[in-house]
């Protein structure tokens, strides 16, 4: 047997004594390499190398800009380091101009908004990529108790792979390594029979503000709760005090947001929505093509069926509620994948044929562990002067018309517009007032209900709304059925069209009395609006 496969077969719990008898010939360069990897402090050298591949990963792929929400994300952050405040009613559209909406990712926003005046696309595009690696990072520290470097690099792939297609700069990408942190805290404090360490509460803060997720988070407490107080009976009191003093503080602490309790229920009625699947990632999984999602799925069925794997029932219970929600909504896979490997790996350790306990620390670990962060830190800290010193130049893509919107003239630009749900995001940035735009909680089921009507196409439900609100031009992908309306609808005319955006302009237009800012919501002016930065660092 070559050191690669012993490598890979020896998990760290499943300590065998090795014999190089078996061994003929001289290890290669690839079992040279394995082995430097995967023995000895091998630990933080793995955590490191899962980490920096999922750096490079996010840097490498480039799909992280391709959602219309990472515009209006930054200009909201930008509007809150230029007003100083957290708005209250919306600032950018002019159908709900001056309606309550409030910043629910405030934190998250701030910070987009600081990175890319300091760093342009390049310098957002290392923040989330960081993001993913911390993730990964958090993931396999975890999985190295009890999973073998074969099985954990598979685990940590399949797990991050489930959630590429939400891997897009917005806020809850900037969450992620929190949650596999709580969930990595709490399985933690149950293997060591106590309650979660007072130190995660702070993460709680900061989640809160950071993304809606933060709801998930609370409501974990309560199975590991629940399965404390099962195995402690003897000592029922005392678990009881310790988880429910840890649960009454994290609640306290995700409180203390701008939003108060409305924050703590504004998750919960976006989940209730009833035009959510006009949204692309709140529909149900499609299984009718094979995905990595299914993959994995059938992968993890296999394992646990082969190896007669025996989760705790609360947690069995955990994991079917998590499956229940990836399977209902296409943006809680990544969620499911990440928890779910967290928790099976105890399990799927412990089917092997004699008991395992977790990876005892080596003497010297902890001089290994500094020496690898110092290198990973090196390393990440070249990779990103690189891109940094490199300029990132967006072109047109499925949400970025920047070519049809630099098309439409500036008077016109500054008229109502019919838009694509997925444009509102880029027509914020540039400083032109949407139609629609991705904060599908702020307008509401009955806007979103009409506007999916309108796009279906009703012809002359959208005759009569681009009478009513006055639209002068209109902006749509060209896959769009409300394209081929308005080619045949008299007064209108196209502008522009490339296989991203089809512009149309009302050939009279300018007869309406319609005036940019109106409602009491002045017009971010160029200097200080997203609009001014241009699409290159």
């Amino acid at each position: 047997m070559s050191p690669l496969r012993r490598f890979i077969d020896k998990g760290p719990a499943a300590r065998m004594v090795e014999t190089p008898a078996n061994d003929t010939l001289r290890p290669g360069l690839v079992d040279r390499l394995f082995s430097w990897l995967f023995s000895g402090v091998a630990g933080p050298r793995l955590v490191a190398v899962c980490g920096l591949a999922a750096f490079v990963a996010v840097l490498s792929v480039g799909k992280i800009f391709d959602d219309g929400d990472t515009y209006w994300h930054l200009a909201t952050g930008d509007w809150i380091l230029r007003h100083r405040a957290i708005p209250t009613t919306d600032p950018f559209s002019y159908t709900f101009a001056g309606a309550p909406w409030q910043a629910h990712e405030w934190l998250s926003e701030v910070l987009m908004a600081l990175v890319f005046r300091a760093g342009g696309w390049s310098g957002l595009a290392l923040l989330f990529a960081g993001a993913v690696g911390a993730t990964a990072l958090i993931v396999a520290a975890y999985l190295r108790r009890w999973l073998a470097p074969g099985p954990l690099m598979l685990a940590l792939g399949f797990a991050l792979a489930c959630g590429a297609p939400s891997l897009l700069a917005r806020p809850h990408l900037l969450a992620l390594p929190i949650l596999a942190a709580w969930v990595a805290g709490l399985i933690v404090a149950r293997e060591q029979g106590g309650a979660p360490p007072w130190r995660l509460l702070p993460l709680m803060l900061v989640w809160a503000n950071l993304h809606g997720s933060f709801v998930l988070g609370l409501a974990l407490i309560g199975p590991f709760a629940l399965e404390a107080l099962v195995e402690n009976r003897h000592r029922l009191w005392a678990a009881l005090r310790d988880w429910g003093l840890f649960s009454v503080a994290a609640l306290a602490l995700a409180l203390v947001t701008p939003h108060g309790i409305e924050g703590l229920i504004f998750p919960l009625e976006v989940t209730g929505m009833t035009s959510l699947p006009i949204i692309v990632e709140w529909r149900s999984a499609d299984f009718g093509k094979l995905s990595v999602f299914e993959i994995a799925l059938l992968e993890v069925l296999f394992l646990c069926l082969w190896r007669g794997v025996q989760v705790p029932v609360v947690r069995l219970l955990l994991l079917l509620g998590l499956l229940h929600m990836a399977l209902q909504h296409i943006r809680h896979q990544a969620t499911f994948a990440l928890v779910a490997a967290l928790l099976l790996a105890q399990p799927l350790a412990r089917a092997k044929s004699r008991p395992l306990e977790p990876e005892p620390r080596a003497p010297n670990d902890r001089r290994a562990v500094a020496f690898v962060a110092v290198a990973l830190g090196l390393v990440v800290i070249g990779l990103s002067a690189e891109r940094l010193a490199s300029t990132t130049t967006r072109v047109d893509g499925v949400n970025s018309p920047i070519s049809a919107l630099a098309a439409v003239p500036p008077d016109l630009a500054r008229r109502p517009v019919f838009n694509e749900y997925g444009f509102g995001g880029y027509l914020i940035f540039k400083g032109v007032r949407p139609y629609v735009d991705g904060r599908a909680d702020m307008y509401g089921d009955a806007f979103m209900h009409l506007y999916s009507r309108l796009t279906r196409p009703d012809a002359a439900g959208l005759k009569a709304e681009l009478e009513a609100r006055e639209v002068d031009w209109t902006i749509l992908q060209p896959t769009n059925p409300a394209v081929g309306v308005l080619d045949e609808l008299p007064g209108w005319r196209r502008l522009h069209a490339d296989r991203f955006a089809v512009v149309h302009s009302r050939i009279n237009r300018g007869a309406s009395g319609f005036a940019p800012g109106a409602g009491g919501i002045a017009k971010p002016s160029p200097s200080s609006s997203p609009a001014a930065a241009p699409p290159a660092d």
